[in-house]
């Protein structure tokens, strides 16, 4: 398992150190700095193997965190321990910062000796956590029995995610649909490979210890109910960018509160939802996908010297609905010397250093379409090589899932307190964005 846990700065200085396997020295330390973070060549790779030890490092903003072990380890749950370690220091601090690791570095130990035993991650929920570990780091000495026995059962328990007597004044759930919609189109139009990518992130504010049920179009669930489905919250149904009746999930995964045995013989999402803000699922559709834009390219090359550019993007959603933070980024060869551009909507601006003219539009309804024109002069060059042409890319934000996924009712259910799914306020809002978005031209 993990060997051992080192925060940097971006100096390469060693801000937090826990070493929980003999088998890792403070070498280890400098292995890190002077490979990875003092390194002359950037390191793409996440993880790093020196001298028998590897590295998984992630970084946030100017701190590195890395974990070392010279053991073969899951390298996937390393990560995952990593992230949930930024995501509890987020939860006790916000901003996960050189100043704020200093000023809680007492809290960040005591937090490393709950989340791991011995190099293995033990329970990492926040919720959880914050029962026994306040923010000013005291101590579970101060407490009374009855709370130590409530912490006792809440570790050991089933529902470590959620401790009892939570009360609001008003009972709020909040749903986002966020989703990330990854295309490679040929030029023609052919669509080589298209995924989209989802998380369905929660805000629970409820009192005592709820029930939920959460239902989507899932085509097995809607297939079961007959052609055209019944929809058991007909007021949520109709929430979302599409008309879609239902749609097929390649694979998807639960936070630890979902009741797998029910998903897998209902398919239904029920579960006990921790307080605050969490992650309920995520998910992979690749089939009948909205593609919010489609990007048609056409590139002529006049002589040696000059290359005429034309670059439509059409909007492929519902009129009344807005996309936003809309770029295009149109690859130019090595040896442009100039380009003059002209665009009827929004700004266009060559970047040399990033060898591409990037267009920027803040606002563009469905069903629309825009274009920009470029001429770029090129230098004569010995090179015999043909310009590669690499693929147009597209950054946008449009407010439906381009999978089609729709919430089709989202329940509560508390039997020991005086209030029913009516009194809870829901609150559910689609956001799709772009994920690898390119053209071949």
């Amino acid at each position: 398992m993990i060997g051992g846990l080192f925060i940097y700065n971006h100096k390469g200085e060693v801000l937090i150190s826990r070493v929980y396997r003999d088998d890792i020295g403070r070498n280890a330390v400098d292995a890190f700095r002077v490979n990875v973070i003092h390194a002359r060549q950037q390191v793409r790779s996440p993880v790093t193997n020196i001298a028998r030890t590897s590295f998984f490092h992630v970084k946030r903003s100017n701190i590195w965190l890395a974990a070392v072990t010279k053991q073969n380890v899951n390298a996937a749950m390393v990560f995952e321990f990593l992230y949930k370690m930024c995501d509890v220091m987020a939860a006790y601090f916000g901003k996960i910062s050189e100043e704020n690791i200093k000023n809680n570095f007492v809290l960040i130990y005591e937090l490393l000796d709950e989340i791991l035993d011995f190099g293995y991650p033990q329970n990492s929920e926040t919720g959880a956590l914050k029962t026994f570990i306040t923010q000013q780091g005291i101590k579970g000495q101060h407490q009374t029995k009855e709370e130590q026995s409530q912490i006792t059962s809440q570790v050991t328990g089933q529902i470590g995610w959620r401790r009892e007597g939570i009360k609001y004044r008003r009972n709020e759930l909040f749903l986002d649909v966020l989703e990330s919609v990854n295309l490679l189109m040929s030029p023609q139009g052919q669509v080589l490979s298209a995924h989209v990518s989802g998380r369905v992130v929660m805000k629970s504010y409820l009192s005592g210890m709820p029930e939920c049920k959460f239902g989507m179009n899932d085509k097995i669930v809607i297939d079961k109910q007959g052609k055209g489905g019944t929809t058991d919250d007909p007021g949520k149904s109709e929430l979302g960018g599409s008309g879609k009746q239902s749609i097929a999930i390649d694979d998807c995964t639960f936070h630890q509160c979902v009741r797998l045995s029910k998903f897998d013989s209902e398919r239904s999402i029920s579960f006990i939802p921790p307080d605050g803000e969490y992650e309920l699922m995520r998910y992979r559709t690749t089939k009948d996908i909205i593609l919010p834009f489609r990007v048609i390219p056409l590139v002529r090359e006049v002589g040696r010297t000059k290359l005429e550019v034309k670059v439509v993007i059409k909007s492929n959603f519902k009129p009344s609905l807005l996309a936003q933070k809309i770029e295009v980024r149109i690859p130019t060869p090595l040896n442009t010397s100039g380009v003059q551009v002209i665009c009827m909507k929004g700004k266009a601006k060559y970047k040399a250093s990033e060898n591409a003219i990037v267009w920027k539009i803040k606002r563009m309804a469905g069903m629309k379409e825009s274009q920009i024109s470029a001429e770029i002069e090129l230098l004569p060059t010995n090179d015999k090589k043909k310009w590669a042409r690499p693929p147009i890319s597209m950054n946008f934000e449009v407010p439906f899932a381009p999978s089609g996924l729709k919430v089709r009712y989202l329940k509560v259910f508390e039997s020991k307190l005086n209030y029913s799914d009516h009194d809870v306020i829901k609150w559910v809002r689609y956001i799709g964005r772009s994920g690898i978005y390119e053209t071949r031209c």
